[in-house]
């Protein structure tokens, strides 16, 4: 009866259905690989985003870059701005608003820190220069979230020469850091406050929206292995189907060479 399973259509489909099973558990792995990292990742942004904020000092400054453990991490530094080194980032959007991130750096006795100060919007053209307040005069000690120096591979932005003066794509602080007459740290600071304030300021950024850590690669590894029993269930179903047919073709047939007699 299961003799058909043998011929050279059924083999195809059994060697497809071999194919398919292996492929499909390795990329629901895959997915729950990503959903572990992703989970682990919001998890550390949402603790340190909640943790009281801890002097820049305390951390390893030299480190290149941010590790991943302080990424977002509240910290304090105290200096004063030097807005003669000021430069704004460009394609900044905010609210779906295009403008401008402004980056100054912020001097200490130990060195200097970029301070990404908020969000102003752009000029009338591309080419004219966003308007800037300036930063708080003498000792201010900023608060903000600690950063990793933006790359191409972390932003997907892809840098170029030839821009305005005083005008970057990508916050590269090590690239910044070559025309710096001190040394600097190794990312950068996202304002969240300052004291004093100073008024008027660029428009601070949000916090990151961390999402649901992963969740959408959870359901991809379980939809991966659900098709798992789909493809086996759909072999099953095949087969008893293809018995049921023959067996009915084989009564059939019977009854018709009966009937001749």
């Amino acid at each position: 009866m299961y003799r058909f399973l043998l011929s050279r259509r059924w083999v195809g489909l059994h060697l497809l259905v071999l194919v398919l099973i292996p492929a499909f558990f390795f990329l629901g792995r895959w997915q729950w690989g990503r959903f572990e990292e992703r989970s682990a990742d919001s998890a550390r942004i949402t603790a340190n985003l909640a943790a009281a904020p801890v002097p820049l000092d305390r951390l390893d400054r030299t480190a290149v870059p941010v590790p991943e453990k302080d990424r977002y991490r509240l910290v304090t530094v105290t200096g004063r701005y030097d807005p003669a080194h000021e430069l704004v980032v460009r394609r900044r959007t905010l609210n779906s608003r295009v403008g401008f991130y402004v980056v100054t750096p912020l001097v200490t006795p130990q060195g200097a820190v970029l301070v990404n100060r908020g969000w102003v919007p752009a000029g009338a053209t591309a080419e004219t220069p966003p308007q800037v307040p300036a930063p708080p005069t003498g000792e201010v000690t900023v608060t903000g979230r600690l950063r990793p120096a933006e790359t191409q591979d972390n932003t997907g932005i892809r840098n170029r020469s030839g821009l305005p003066s005083g005008q970057i794509l990508l916050i590269d602080t090590p690239r910044i850091a070559e025309g710096l007459p001190y040394a600097v740290f190794g990312g950068f600071v996202e304002l969240t406050a300052q004291q004093p304030q100073g008024a008027p300021a660029p428009e601070l950024l949000p916090p990151p929206d961390v999402g649901a850590g992963g969740g959408l690669n959870l359901a991809y590894a379980v939809q991966w292995w659900l098709f798992i029993g789909i493809a086996v269930g759909g072999w099953v179903l095949l087969v008893r189907r293809e018995a049921r047919d023959l067996r009915t073709e084989q009564v059939s047939q019977t009854v018709t060479v009966r009937a001749a007699r």
